[in-house]
C-alpha cells in the first residue's frame, strides 16, 4: 500500500461506519468502554500507559485519549485493513502508535515496545480464540502489566446452567438486529463488503481476506458452548499470574473482567 493510495481515504468516516456497524451487535457498547475507563483510571490514574490488545480500529484507544488525554497507548492487531484505518486515524499523534502481531504466536510480545504498561484493555475480541488459545495468552500478559496493574476484557460471556434465559435474550437480540437490519443498518460482512469498494483501502482488504477469509462470503457460526463463561476467564487469569479477578460489569449476554496484577 502506497500513500498515496490512501490519501484520499476518509479515516473518520471509517471509524463512524464501524461504530455503528459494531453497534448493531452491541447496543450497549458505549456503556462498557465507560466502565473500563472508569476502572483503569481507578487503577492508573489520568496518565495511564495502555496496551490495546486485538486493537481493531483503534476503539478503545480513542476514547482513552478523550477521556484521559495525557494518556499513552500502544495498540496491537493482526488485521491489516484494520489497523490501516486505526493508523490513518491517528496518525500525527505522537500519543499512541500501532504495532502488527498475531496473538496466535507464542512469540507477538516481541512486536512490543518495553513495558511494563498499567493497564492492558480489550473489548470484543478475544472470543475468536479457542479456550486453549485464551489460556495461553492469558498466561502471557501479567508479564506484561507493572504491579497493581490490570488487565480488563469485554466480550461475550455466557452465564452456567441458564439455557433458557440465554435462548431469551439471543431471541431478542435477534428480532433488534433484524429490524436495525431492515432500516439499513450494515452487518459485519456488509461493512467489509463496503471497505473493500474503497479505493484506498482496497488492497489491504484483499490482504485481509487471504489471512482470515472475506466475512461478505465467510460466516463464522460460533457454539455457544465454545463462549468460556466470566468466572472461568477469572479464574483463568489468577492461574496465569494475577493476584485479583472478577466481573465488574454485565449486561444480559456480555461482561466484562477485570485482573490485578
Amino acid at each position: 500500500m502506497t500513500t498515496d493510495a490512501t490519501s484520499g481515504v476518509d479515516w473518520q468516516g471509517w471509524q463512524a461506519s464501524w461504530d455503528r456497524q459494531q453497534e448493531w451487535y452491541l447496543p450497549d457498547r458505549e456503556e462498557r468502554f465507560r466502565v473500563m475507563l472508569d476502572m483503569v483510571e481507578a487503577f492508573a490514574g489520568p496518565a495511564p500507559r495502555v496496551l490495546d490488545l486485538a486493537c481493531g480500529t483503534g476503539t478503545i484507544s480513542a476514547r482513552l485519549l478523550e477521556r484521559l488525554p495525557k494518556a499513552t497507548a500502544v495498540g496491537v492487531d493482526r488485521d491489516p485493513a484494520l489497523l490501516a484505518i486505526a493508523r490513518g486515524t491517528f496518525a500525527g499523534d505522537s500519543r499512541v502508535e500501532f504495532r502488527s502481531a498475531d496473538l496466535n504466536d507464542p512469540e507477538w510480545t516481541a512486536a512490543l515496545p518495553a513495558g511494563p504498561f498499567d493497564a492492558i484493555l480489550t473489548a470484543t475480541a478475544l472470543h475468536w480464540m479457542r479456550a486453549a488459545e485464551l489460556r495461553a495468552l492469558y498466561g502471557q500478559l501479567a508479564g506484561l502489566v507493572r504491579e497493581g496493574g490490570v488487565f480488563l476484557n469485554a466480550d461475550h460471556m455466557p452465564e452456567e446452567g441458564t439455557p433458557r434465559i440465554d435462548a431469551a435474550v439471543e431471541a431478542h437480540a435477534e428480532a433488534q438486529r433484524e429490524r436495525k437490519k431492515a432500516e439499513g443498518q450494515l452487518d459485519w460482512g456488509g461493512w467489509w463488503r463496503e471497505l473493500s469498494r474503497d479505493p484506498g483501502l482496497r488492497e489491504v482488504a484483499e490482504e485481509r481476506f487471504r489471512l482470515f477469509g472475506n466475512p461478505a462470503e465467510v460466516t463464522h457460526d460460533h457454539n455457544s458452548e465454545e463462549f468460556p463463561s466470566a468466572r472461568w476467564h477469572a479464574d483463568t487469569l489468577c492461574q496465569g499470574g494475577f493476584g485479583e479477578a472478577r466481573t465488574v460489569w454485565a449486561s444480559p449476554s456480555d461482561a466484562m473482567v477485570l485482573a490485578v496484577r
